[in-house]
């Protein structure tokens, strides 16, 4: 039953050596721009607003904040285009930072952007919920959070099945959003049209009024302000650089396509909807977005006889935008996953978050953002503006070392680059408006809840250095041993002896690639049984995860990597004068995939017994067991139940610091 439930929610295992497959779960541009893009996009539901309730009684301002959010955007979305085509394999702020400024500044980076993207999905929910509740009943507000929990939930299910399902399903609710929104502009715009050939010039006027009252310097210090405290409107344009990985071929112009609808979407739509709030003279009201006042302030007087159309366009646009919301969490499971599964193939996160499910889904690190996302909302109890403070505060750390990292190589190149000035004056400018917005956000909002952030960022990133110091330690045992045994000398002259005999008694080794650690279990076996195995059969598998499945030519290369590993064991164990075979398969899940071989192995040799190598460490902590696989124990009880012999081989690691 449990199965069965599992596979209705996960849908069908895909075949990953299908030559077609990576166009079968990769995004085009369009869908891109709705997956990855609505994250940046659906900022424009709490950025604009909380820039322009920081502009106070200075709303004449807000031209010029809605032509620096626009003109920000391009700016930002630029350099992380031109990033995009110095790591066409994806890998965002992580991968840059990493490169460009050193591991440890890559650490940084990487866990900001964990913690970005679990409030990517936090916030936006959040969001979602107030926009629904901008026009539901007061009394109806006690089932906003158990509704946002649910909604997080149902996300959750459908990521498992694949972000390219996710994505095809929630792409109605981005059209209905793109369309809402032109209708309410539209409508502003005619209703105001005298005005809107005004405003540059009541712009000039009112600036000129708020210097004569409080200096220039001080008014410029309130749009300073402003302008940064609406850092969220800029949140999620870094999502496609992340997302190369899952774009269709040709990847980098699909992202490069992919970045300008984002942008060109983001820019319209904020900037839009500040000088809507400016056209309408809109001011916060209890209880309601100010999107929700902009809104009724262009619908709320047109009716269709006796219809009252208006609050059908309100409602319209509203639902619109919290649905988009809703989609918008999709780059959390998208990309967050992600970014931790590169980090666990550098050792900075358990292992188990580089490993892909039967529908080739980061499935653990879905599971582990929909669950902190979840925590975080029950944490803030969806306080939408806590929630931006955090989110914005990540968001910008990590702009501001991928563009610092960019601008220093630009400079690096200065003597081997004949156009490398425009590049580097791009990347200084995006530093300087990045490291801005961080340090001002930092200042304002610190004991408001950005202290928290930073707590939560650094202490991560003190998690991850404790878990790559322990992987450090035991890869540098393991290492001792390839130096000792990879080299094993073996005795000349000794003739072939083929195939083992299936009537005799046959050791089956399950082994990694070639390594000390394969041979130790190889020589453990002939200690411990001397002279009683007549044969030898090698068993490995080779594991699809997210640094191996990168296209077919990365699998066929994993697949030949495998087979010349698995015949180097038994031209070892041959050149030993054992009888030798082996058996290769893979799979995304190591346990599933050696069972299948091994009930193979069984019946072609009848009277062999298993062996499974195991880390034994020589004092087990509680963490051991989650940082390393049980794959062992897995792999024994089901070849037990399934009528076959398997033993543990210890494999003994000293004292882990």
């Amino acid at each position: 039953m449990s199965s069965r439930l599992g596979r209705f929610l996960r849908g069908r295992p895909r075949d990953f050596s299908d030559p077609n497959i990576h166009h079968q779960i990769s995004l085009a541009a369009v869908l891109a721009w709705v997956g990855l893009g609505a994250d940046g996009l659906s900022s424009s539901a709490y950025g604009p607003e909380a820039a322009y309730r920081a502009l106070g009684s200075n709303t004449g301002l807000g031209l010029f904040l809605a032509l620096m959010t626009a003109g920000t955007v391009f700016l930002i979305s630029f350099c992380y285009s031109r990033l995009i085509e110095e790591f066409p394999s994806g890998g965002g702020g992580y991968l840059v930072a990493s490169k460009l400024l050193g591991p440890r500044v890559g650490l940084v980076s990487g866990c900001a952007l964990v913690v970005d993207y679990v409030l990517t999905i936090a916030v936006s929910i959040a969001s979602m919920g107030d926009q629904l509740f901008s026009f539901l009943p007061t009394r109806w507000l006690h089932v906003k959070l158990p509704i946002e929990f649910l909604v997080m939930i149902l996300l959750i299910i459908i990521n498992l099945r694949g972000a390219r399902e996710s994505v095809t399903v929630l792409m109605p609710i981005f059209a209905a959003f793109i369309i809402s929104h032109l209708i309410l502009f539209a409508a502003v715009f005619l209703q105001h049209a005298p005005l809107v050939a005004t405003l540059p010039a009541e712009a000039v006027r009112e600036a000129q009024q708020g210097a004569s009252s409080l200096g220039w310097i001080a008014l410029l210090l309130v749009l300073v302000r402003s302008f940064s405290l609406g850092g969220g409107t800029y949140t999620g344009i870094e999502a496609v650089s992340n997302g190369v990985a899952v774009m269709r071929e040709p990847r980098v112009p699909t992202a490069k396509r992919t970045m300008l609808y984002m942008a060109l979407s983001l820019a319209i739509t904020a900037g839009g909807i500040l000088i809507g709030y400016l056209l309408v003279g809109a001011r916060p009201v209890e209880g309601k977005t100010l999107n929700a006042v902009l809104a009724e302030a262009a619908f709320g007087g047109l009716n269709l006889g006796p219809f009252h159309f208006g609050s059908f366009l309100v409602i319209f646009t509203l639902v619109s935008e919290a649905a988009l919301l809703a989609v918008a969490a999709e780059t959390g499971f998208i990309d967050g996953p992600r970014v931790l599964s590169n980090m666990a193939v550098d050792s900075w996160a358990p292992r188990r978050f580089a490993t892909l499910s039967d529908r080739l889904v980061t499935q653990n690190g879905v599971v582990l953002m929909g669950l902190a996302a979840l925590i975080v909302m029950g944490a803030t109890a969806g306080h939408t503006e806590y929630l931006v403070l955090m989110y914005s505060i990540n968001v910008f750390l990590t702009f501001s070392l991928s563009l610092i990292g960019m601008a220093r190589l630009w400079f690096q190149r200065r003597r081997t680059q004949a156009h490398w000035k425009r590049p580097l004056v791009l990347y200084i400018a995006g530093s300087f408006v990045c490291v801005g917005i961080l340090v001002l956000t930092v200042y304002e909002k610190f004991t408001d809840g950005g202290w928290v952030t930073l707590s939560l960022t650094g202490g991560f990133c003190i998690l991850c250095s404790l878990i790559h110091l322990h992987y450090g330690s035991v890869l540098k045992q393991l290492k001792r041993l390839d130096e000792v045994l990879t080299d094993f000398p073996v005795p000349e002259g000794i003739p072939d002896p083929g195939l083992p005999d299936p009537k005799q008694p046959v050791a089956v080794v399950l082994v990694p690639r070639y390594s000390g650690l394969g041979v130790h279990s190889l020589l453990s076996v002939q200690r411990l049984f001397p002279g009683f195995f007549k044969g030898l059969v090698f068993v490995s598998v080779g594991v699809i995860d997210s640094a191996s499945f990168k296209g077919t030519e990365a699998v066929a290369a994993l697949h030949e990597s495998g087979e010349k590993d698995l015949q180097r064991y038994v031209t070892l164990a041959r050149s030993l004068g054992l009888a030798a075979d082996a058996a290769y398969g893979m799979g995304t899940e190591a346990v599933e995939v050696l069972e299948s071989i091994c009930t193979g192995v069984g019946r072609k040799y009848p009277r062999a017994v298993f062996f499974v190598g195991k880390l034994v460490f020589q004092k087990e902590r509680w963490y051991n067991r989650f940082l390393h696989n049980e794959t062992a124990y897995s792999v024994q009880r089901r070849l037990h139940f399934a009528g076959l012999q398997a033993v543990i081989l210890p494999i003994r690691v000293l004292e882990v610091g």
